[in-house]
């Protein structure tokens, strides 16, 4: 029974991690169709903006959880501005522009903190399931996940902002028309993706080694997610989510974390191949 309990705490751990990393990442290509190729450097910024902060004696929860959205979120903005606008409907260019971005990046903070890992101290304790441990802070985890999730649906589904976003990015020139700048709701979508990116990298970084490459450790999960959970963000995100996480936690505690992620990656294979247009591609179309 203890064990039990342990695994299915795991369980929803690994969900609530899918949810973090995947739902920018679904923001920017589920909304926008824009293949992000940075999206795990975003990832990397938000963490590097967690230790700096953390380092310079900011509280460790602004730094986690306040500080990686806003400041990842205004470099999101000024990608769009000087390069991510001019591509728009040009696929492979944007596939292209953002692998040079992610480089760029890379290289950029590989230069000012070392080709070193770094990290931030677990700001909780752990408690204990039965005869055995476990991190609080995983709790902090699901916690921020389902907060994450929530908002993002309410702010498409209650707010103008979101009757806006989700009417551009289905007819842009009949929203012009109707007085909204698609420039601006484009920009702001693509800033609020990386926020989300941003988010997930502070909120990961006590539990992950924070080094310049560390996004390469989550881009893939990132895009198979997207790619099982289909056109609907908030929806798509967490079936899918939902779907790997289960089987990555469980494949994993039977055997290895690395046989977890492959069966995570044939389990996506099978998904896309019976649904080739996801989850919610298929079914629940109306949701968001």
């Amino acid at each position: 029974m203890d064990l039990a309990g342990l695994l299915t705490f795991n369980v929803l751990t690994g969900i609530a991690t899918l949810v973090l990393i995947t739902l920018g990442l679904g923001v920017i290509y589920g909304m926008m169709r824009i293949i992000n190729l940075a999206h795990g450097e975003f990832m990397m910024l938000g963490a590097y903006t967690a230790v700096m902060a953390n380092g310079a004696g900011v509280n460790i929860w602004i730094a986690m959880l306040v500080l990686p959205p806003l400041v990842v979120g205004a470099v999101g903005l000024i990608l769009e501005r000087t390069v991510i606008r001019f591509l728009y409907g040009r696929m492979m260019d944007t596939m292209l522009a953002t692998w040079g971005i992610s480089l760029g990046l890379i290289g950029l903070i590989t230069t000012l903190y070392g080709n070193v890992v770094r990290g931030v101290s677990t700001p909780v304790g752990s408690f204990e399931i039965g005869r055995y441990g476990a991190s609080l802070y995983s709790l902090v985890i699901v916690a921020t996940a389902l907060a994450v999730l929530t908002g993002m649906f309410l702010l498409l589904r209650m707010t103008k902002f979101g009757l806006i976003l989700r009417a551009t990015m289905q007819n842009p020139r009949m929203a012009a028309a109707m007085g909204v700048s698609p420039d601006r709701i484009y920009m702001a979508t693509f800033g609020l993706g990386a926020a989300l990116a941003g988010l997930a990298g502070g909120v990961l970084a006590p539990i992950s080694g924070v080094s310049p490459s560390m996004g390469a450790a989550y881009i893939s999960r990132a895009f198979i997610t997207v790619l099982g959970g289909g056109p609907a963000i908030v929806t798509g995100t967490g079936l899918a989510s939902s779907v790997f996480g289960v089987i990555n936690e469980l494949v994993s505690f039977r055997t290895t974390p690395v046989i977890g992620d492959v069966a995570l990656l044939v389990a996506a294979i099978l998904l896309i191949r019976v649904l080739p247009q996801g989850i919610t591609g298929r079914y629940l179309r109306r949701s968001l």
